[in-house]
């Protein structure tokens, strides 16, 4: 029988890397109360640390000011690509060519 991944909301995970950074619990104390690895309470700690010293996460952000950054950055990323793309369309419907050096 093969096991099913357990997924966790950004907010439980900042929770219980809260534990361990605000409240004073040790890592392997959080884990056993909480039932979850060890690796994976570090990992959230060493995130929810990164965060709070204002580095953007790869992954899903876990406080909330990071989320909204990682929102904004993909929406000005999509704004970017379709200006390309009509920049692009508007130029092959005019026939007009630009060659940059």
């Amino acid at each position: 029988m093969t096991r099913k991944r357990r997924s966790f909301s950004p907010e439980f995970k900042q929770e219980a890397a809260s534990l361990v950074l605000d409240q004073g619990y040790t890592i392997p104390q959080t884990s056993v109360s909480l039932g979850i690895g060890e690796s994976a309470i570090r990992r959230w700690v060493n995130q929810l640390t990164e965060e709070r010293d204002g580095v953007t996460p790869k992954g899903k952000a876990l406080t909330p000011e990071q989320r909204r950054i990682q929102e904004l950055e993909a929406r000005c990323k999509r704004l970017e690509q379709e200006k390309d793309i009509l920049k692009k369309a508007t130029m092959s419907s005019t026939g007009q060519r630009k060659y940059t050096l």
